[in-house]
């Protein structure tokens, strides 16, 4: 039982990982299926394909282009860091109940061990029976609040995103008659570039409009 959290990542590092390689699993599965119908579908070609698209374009002297930085917003802005000291709280007191609870099962099964020689084989094979579910009972337990920590904090994510993020960012593409903002994550920006990166001023703006936002409280705490 010493090394119950390393031989069980589940609830080490929660659930996260094995959500997030799920999504990886059925993403990957999608792309190979859309791979595959591309392939068989030869009917069309390009050429013929291509006959419903328009000449049309955008003109880039009309164009009116910013960039805004997403991760910089998810550290920096105020309500973000809050959001995330409030999620790091419930998962510190997570992690603390787990390793409570893990030295109280492996006290359990040092006696365990003690008792072999002294219990009958049935009342020995009852204990060791009642100890494994109490460690899957655990591992469920951890598992299903760890999730509820994560469904809490995109909840309020949502919130920040769609009540005050989204209003500010529509704000700022009036107000500077923007044609296309783009996630500075996935662009270059070369030195030039005066007036592109609107990320500061987004944060600052999203700082005065709100700087907390309640997560709801996680299932079992």
């Amino acid at each position: 039982m010493a090394n119950k959290t390393q031989n069980n990542p589940a609830v080490k590092k929660y659930v996260k990982t094995g959500i997030i390689a799920a999504i990886v699993i059925v993403v990957a599965a999608l792309g190979i299926w859309g791979i595959s119908a591309m392939r068989g579908n030869g009917g069309t070609s390009v050429e013929e394909a291509l006959e419903m698209v328009s000449t049309d374009a955008a003109n880039a002297a009309d164009l009116r282009i910013a960039v805004i930085r997403m991760d910089a917003i998810q550290t920096d802005a105020a309500v973000l860091k809050d959001l995330n000291a409030q999620r790091e709280k419930y998962e510190n007191e997570l992690r603390d109940e787990l390793e409570s609870r893990q030295k109280e099962l492996e006290s359990e099964k040092a006696e365990i061990e003690k008792s072999q020689d002294v219990l009958s084989r049935d009342a020995l094979q009852r204990r060791v029976v009642d100890y494994q579910n109490r460690v899957t009972e655990l591992q469920r337990d951890l598992t299903e609040r760890a999730q509820s920590i994560e469904i809490a904090f995109q909840k309020a994510l949502n919130t920040v995103q769609n009540e005050h993020l989204n209003p500010i960012i529509e704000g700022i593409i009036a107000k500077k008659n923007l044609s296309m903002v783009i996630d500075g994550r996935f662009t270059r920006i070369g030195a030039n570039a005066t007036n592109l990166d609107i990320t500061n001023e987004v944060i600052s703006a999203l700082d005065k409009k709100v700087s907390k936002v309640k997560m709801d409280t996680p299932q079992g705490f």
